[in-house]
């Protein structure tokens, strides 16, 4: 797996993300209420802390306690430390249970869009909205783009600069960051598609 992803304006954060599957799905899971840097950095600050190795498996089987105090830090890889160590546990243990603990399996194989956004939206901590946006994460960064992914993606498979699907630079990032003051000053969210 690899990607374009540049979101972090950290190099060894971005490239984590672009070649760890776990690495990239915690990052979108963590992406809500704080700076996108912020959560899509955490991902390589919580490999450190657990020695090294992102792996499903072993952060499903350790007692949520030992993985809040992880979250907390100091400093805290999320604003809500605990409710998102949770969260965290609980995609690993969705990933145990449905892909054998290998988090690329939620794509490979796939045979549309639609698909693809079904297991996306089926994981803890991906709605609606945050499995179109990692449907065109995967199309836009990574190259993964099953029949359909398109509609499955909606609006977020278009040409807007609109959400981290479409960050690979600092200036796309601007991009991005511009799109959405403009549309919370017009009481609209980021899938608002402007005519």
């Amino acid at each position: 797996m690899q990607g374009d992803l540049a979101v972090t304006g950290d190099a060894d954060a971005d490239a984590l993300l672009n070649r760890d599957p776990l690495a990239i799905l915690i990052g979108m899971l963590l992406d809500q209420q704080v700076p996108m840097e912020w959560a899509f950095a955490s991902p390589l600050k919580l490999q450190a802390r657990l020695g090294g190795t992102l792996d499903a498996t072993a952060i499903a089987a350790m007692p949520l306690e030992d993985l809040e105090a992880v979250f907390k830090g100091p400093p805290a890889l999320h604003r809500f430390p605990g409710s998102m160590a949770k969260r965290t546990q609980q995609l690993c243990q969705h990933l145990v249970d449905h892909y054998g603990g290998q988090p690329e399996a939620v794509w490979t194989g796939v045979t549309s869009g639609q698909e693809l956004y079904q297991r996306l939206h089926a994981m803890p901590g991906y709605g609606g909205e945050k499995a179109k946006i990692f449907t065109a994460v995967l199309a836009k960064r990574f190259g993964i783009r099953p029949d359909g992914w398109e509609d499955a993606a909606r609006p977020f498979s278009d040409a807007t600069h609109r959400s981290v699907a479409d960050v690979d630079s600092p200036e796309s990032l601007l991009e991005v960051r511009t799109f959405k003051k403009l549309m919370k000053a017009k009481g609209k969210g980021k899938d608002a598609v402007e005519r």
